[in-house]
């Protein structure tokens, strides 16, 4: 019999969304063995940990809830090394993986089981160890380091309010970019893939069809190698225009590639970010590259 094992946070901007949309269905689904794993108040390295250890063959891991969610699901299917399914439903802010895979609904995942594709994530590796299995895109540099402000509790308690959040975001985003903009270089000199890098702010890497829902990407989640990644000097505001004009309109500038190396001459404070989520390390050399074993996924 199908294991249903569903991922959420119960103190989420729209928990009480998962709750009604999902929670509350799954007594009622016939067929089924159902299993909850409720987001924990710890960190991510721990919720991975935890949640890796209830995965089974055959799981279908539901991640209810926004891109925070679905990474620690991404990652702990990863590390489980199961032959379990994926699956992801929006409700969050910006529900990247969610867009990537194409369902909003418990129904329609259900329905639609027998679609499945096979997910190939990025690694990011700092000095050697892996850091983390990014889904969609992951970031190094400024706009990396803004993201921290939704871990300030005032605006976490603002997000909650209302349900326009993915404008209230991009809103407390601006407001931090020209706060910040002018303070420092978000990344010292350093070389990428070989090649002299100076005065850049920031480093992307995208693996899907969105980054924060606005920009796009490409379907490079399939692909078992390639992905595209770009580095841009972001902190005037007329580059920073252009790039945005071109990232919603067309595609986000840069290249594909396989595998980018980022060196920098000493040992660096650098901000990186993946799905939402950042840290700050002391780094010499950053890898971004395809990790070797897919996950599957549910997905049109």
């Amino acid at each position: 019999m199908q294991r249903i094992f569903v991922v959420y946070n119960p103190r989420s901007s729209n928990f009480c969304h998962v709750k009604t949309a999902v929670l509350d269905k799954l007594p009622g689904l016939n067929g089924y063995i159902i299993g909850k794993y409720a987001v924990k108040k710890t960190d991510f390295d721990d919720n991975v940990a935890k949640l890796s250890a209830l995965i089974k063959d055959e799981d279908l891991v539901i991640a209810a809830g926004g891109d925070a969610t679905s990474a620690i699901a991404v990652n702990a299917a990863m590390k489980s090394g199961k032959s379990a399914t994926l699956a992801a439903l929006p409700f969050g802010n910006f529900n990247d993986l969610s867009r990537n895979l194409g369902f909003s609904t418990l129904e329609d995942i259900l329905t639609n089981l027998h679609h499945t594709k096979n997910f190939y994530p990025l690694d990011i590796v700092i000095d050697g160890t892996l850091w983390r299995h990014a889904s969609c895109y992951t970031t190094i540099g400024m706009m990396a380091e803004s993201t921290k402000i939704f871990d300030e509790n005032k605006i976490r308690q603002k997000l909650r309010k209302g349900h326009h959040f993915p404008w209230r975001s991009y809103f407390y985003l601006a407001g931090w970019y020209f706060k910040n903009r002018h303070k420092k270089h978000f990344l010292e000199n350093f070389t990428f893939n070989n090649e002299s890098i100076q005065k850049a702010s920031d480093y992307i890497a995208v693996n899907g069809i969105s980054v924060a829902r606005v920009i796009r990407g490409r379907e490079d989640y399939t692909k078992s190698k390639t992905f595209h990644s770009t580095t841009s000097r972001l902190t005037g505001l007329w580059r920073l225009f252009c790039f945005m004009m071109k990232s919603m309109f067309g595609n986000i500038p840069g290249n594909s590639t396989t595998n980018d190396i980022i060196k920098f001459t000493a040992p660096t404070s650098v901000t990186i970010q993946a799905e939402g989520e950042s840290e700050v390390f002391t780094a010499t050399t950053i890898e971004i590259h395809k990790s070797a074993t897919p996950v599957k996924v549910v997905a049109r």
